[in-house]
């Protein structure tokens, strides 16, 4: 069960997000990740925000980063009595995009693995034609290591994901005034 006030990394989440911090500006990936979750009021402040909905707070995100133009990654915690790491990963961008972009962390830790971010799977970049993966070794290491069994490939994982949950955009507009 998540803890409302619990804003600590899983232990795989934290191993990539440094991993991500040391690789800034190396390679094409547009994510810039957070040492820990925003705050339970920083998360309220901006789903107020993006959403222009005053009524709304944040308790069913966890966000963890952002891309360069200021949209957020972070869990979506729709799964009623399931662990952080069992919820999906989601992206908000700053130009109002939205996208499911991997059903839980384990798929999260492959799509990043696969060379994409959050906002490049949101905005299906990694179906683009001629796109190719671009694999990065530790976190192909660190995808091994905590979810050998979600290995996918990044269109796979975010075709999955968007299957799973085809309503998240109806959902996030329906909550915008």
């Amino acid at each position: 069960m998540i803890q409302q006030d619990d804003r600590q990394f899983p232990v795989a989440l934290a191993a990539a997000m440094k991993v991500r911090l040391d690789r800034a500006g190396e390679d094409h990936v547009d994510f810039e990740p957070y040492e820990s979750f925003l705050s339970a009021e920083d998360t309220t402040d901006w789903f107020r925000a993006w959403t222009g909905n005053d009524d709304l707070n944040g308790d069913a995100f966890r966000v963890f980063g952002q891309d360069g133009t200021g949209g957020y990654a972070a869990f979506w915690l729709i799964r009623p009595g399931r662990e952080l790491v069992e919820q999906p990963v989601v992206f908000l961008g700053s130009e109002g995009e939205t996208g499911v972009v991997a059903r839980d962390l384990g798929a999260f830790l492959w799509l990043l693995a696969d060379g994409l971010g959050p906002g490049e799977a949101a905005t299906r970049y990694g179906s683009e034609p001629g796109w190719a993966p671009r694999p990065i070794e530790d976190l192909e290491a660190i995808a091994q290591r905590h979810a050998p069994d979600r290995r996918a490939s990044a269109p796979a994982i975010i075709a999955e994901a968007a299957q799973e949950l085809p309503d998240f955009d109806d959902i996030i507009r329906g909550l915008c005034r």
